[in-house]
């Protein structure tokens, strides 16, 4: 019948418009650059290593051998805040919170936690160094 002749019609233009809307979508995707990526990436591994540190603590893993490298490496990762960031880089909120977050991390590395109640507590400081900026800038 004629009504089923435009909907098959009807359903392979529909296929191909979605075929198409993909690939462009991945045809633009592909045109970014690392420095797109930059602050998304920054943020998805600060994520990570904030997971895995209140994860050792829940898994009461809170020796200063397993709670440092994580804490070195979230030390690290916060001086690439200015570098992923470089609208932000002359905000002087931004300014300050980076520099918050980073003296957070250093105090924690200068006295690193002791057992799964210090390793919270640091881990809380950091959520509340991460939080304020997000606040300000998300």
């Amino acid at each position: 019948s004629t009504a089923a002749k435009y909907l098959f019609v009807f359903a392979i233009g529909l296929v191909l418009g979605m075929i198409a809307i993909v690939m462009l979508m991945r045809s633009l995707e592909a045109r970014k650059t690392w420095q797109d990526h930059y602050p998304h990436a920054l943020m998805q591994l600060l994520s990570a290593q904030t997971a895995q540190l209140g994860a050792n603590a829940e898994a009461n893993r809170c020796n200063p051998t397993d709670t440092l490298p994580f804490l070195q490496s979230l030390r690290s990762l916060g001086n690439d805040f200015e570098p992923a960031f470089p609208d932000l880089r002359d905000d002087q909120r931004f300014v300050t919170h980076a520099s918050q977050f980073r003296a957070t991390l250093d105090a924690a590395l200068a006295s690193p936690p002791l057992g799964c109640e210090g390793v919270a507590q640091a881990s809380k400081q950091i959520g509340e160094a991460c939080k304020a900026c997000h606040q300000d800038f998300r």
